[in-house]
């Protein structure tokens, strides 16, 4: 979904779910291991903070032109054309684990038609909106307003144009004056993304922070915790806790990041990231609770709360105070929803009408995750069955939605086709939002009405009956309760 300019910022569904680290050990084996790994990157982090960038002297005397001053005098040379590579930049990537995809085809945020955000780069193009009928005012909205490059050298874009196009500081700043990235027409009626190349926020380059991923990613899908549901703080990932930032779990190479495999998030730049990478297989003291890791993921005991939309309706848009219209959309804070249960193999099944896992229970390359189950009203083709897209310029200036859809239609060349209003289902997968304090514990799964539908999971009622049965751990927790008190 994109997003207002003047009020918020959509993000590419690119990079944003990878596998977060969310083991509980004590005192021994792996737990020393993390430890040690995370004093290095505290001490890693501070240092590069610390240690002034060798460019500071160049960047005073010539000031900042953007890539061509980071490449000058040997310093970061061929970074801009490698970035071109990457999915940050093209919003696309080859798929290989989703069901009914053209072979050979990239697919991600340029091109993907799903109900969450129902257009993409190409048919909602970054552009100036018709005047709203009621107050006179239009605004730029677009998919795209993510995309760190000008707009002119846009989604996928290659040449030295769009080397020098690239907004290095956008997430390499902590100075950087998010007012200025703001659309605006040139003196030939081109609709240009402001930049902020300003010396001070060139003097302030390193490592992305929290504030640098999040400007988008928090933002992605419409808003403020509206597509993942996810905040990270202090107060709601135990990694933000630690001081850890984004890029200490997902740490890029050649501005490739690594991302996890939720079902939702197609486009990746081929390098994955997990739990066990910092945590190891057998992240536990307990080895009782070792033996889950191998059918169930660290994210569902680590994980027990989700949030952001749970539901959005294309078909109806809701007019503002503003005067604007946005989909009409039923939205969960942070922490506020109780995530389904599947076996995931981390394959995809992807139809007009479900995106979601697949696995099962005898597939012993699926486990148990936690998803945030979410449902989307749109428009559906009733000729082919396939979901139709929309350009959100018409709606968000009248609310004529089928103006939104007639629009997209033109834009990708198609001609002939009847609407009909219809539903699909979407696992997203959550992969943040980490606690130790409050994971589950063996009585939140093992009993009657715990958190796991063992039914739906494949399991008989005799298993069931076991599996929910006290007995399981009641001896274990009775003497930790005993040592606790």
């Amino acid at each position: 979904m994109s997003a207002s300019i003047s009020a918020r910022r959509p993000a590419a569904d690119i990079g944003s779910s990878g596998e977060t680290p969310g083991g509980r050990r004590k005192g021994e084996g792996s737990l020393k291991r993390y430890l040690i790994v995370l004093s290095l990157l505290v001490v890693a982090g501070t240092a590069a903070q610390a240690k002034e960038h060798p460019g500071k002297g160049y960047i005073e005397k010539n000031g900042y032109r953007g890539p061509a001053t980071c490449e000058a005098q040997g310093c970061h040379p061929g970074t801009a054309k490698i970035f071109l590579d990457t999915v940050h930049w093209k919003h696309a990537s080859p798929v290989t684990n989703v069901d009914n995809l053209e072979p050979g085809k990239e697919y991600g945020m340029k091109n993907r038609i799903y109900t969450m955000c129902n257009g993409n780069d190409t048919v909602n193009n970054l552009k100036e909106i018709p005047p709203n009928p009621k107050t006179g005012k239009t605004k730029f909205t677009g998919c795209n307003t993510c995309h760190p490059g000008d707009h002119i050298s846009d989604v996928g874009s290659t040449g030295k144009e769009a080397e020098a196009a690239i907004d290095c500081l956008l997430c390499h700043s902590s100075a950087y004056d998010f007012r200025q990235r703001k659309p605006f027409k040139d003196e030939v009626g081109r609709v240009v993304m402001g930049q902020d190349r300003s010396v001070k926020a060139a003097m302030a380059v390193g490592k992305p922070g929290v504030k640098n991923c999040m400007v988008c990613h928090e933002a992605a899908g419409g808003g403020v915790l509206i597509k993942r549901g996810f905040s990270f703080t202090r107060e709601t990932d135990v990694h933000a806790g630690k001081g850890m930032v984004c890029v200490d779990c997902h740490g890029a190479k050649d501005h490739k990041i690594p991302t996890g495999y939720d079902p939702n998030n197609w486009a990746s730049d081929g390098v994955r990231v997990a739990c066990a990478d910092c945590h190891g297989e057998k992240p536990h003291a307990d080895e009782d609770i070792n033996r889950h890791v191998a059918r169930i993921a660290c994210q569902t005991c680590h994980i027990p709360r989700t949030g952001g939309a749970v539901a959005k309706d294309f078909t109806r848009w809701t007019q503002g105070e503003d005067g604007f219209f946005e989909p009409t959309t039923l939205r969960r804070e942070a922490n506020e929803t109780t995530p389904v249960y599947a076996w995931y193999n981390r394959t995809v099944a992807n139809t007009p009408t479900f995106i979601g896992p697949k696995g099962s229970r005898g597939d012993p390359q699926s486990r148990i995750y936690p998803f945030k189950l979410y449902e989307g009203k749109a428009y559906f083709d009733r000729k082919t069955g396939t979901l139709l897209s929309m350009d959100f310029a018409p709606p968000m200036a009248t609310g004529d939605t089928l103006a939104g859809v007639a629009s997209a239609a033109k834009t990708l060349g198609i001609k002939e086709y009847d609407p009909v209003q219809g539903w699909q289902t979407v696992y997203f997968g959550s992969s943040h939002l980490v606690t130790k304090e409050k994971a589950l514990s063996c009585a939140n799964c093992h009993a009657p009405n715990g958190a796991l539908n063992f039914k739906s999971l494949g399991y008989t009622d005799e298993e069931i009956r076991k599996l929910t049965s006290a007995a399981l751990y009641f001896d274990k927790m009775a003497a930790k309760q005993k040592e606790d008190w």
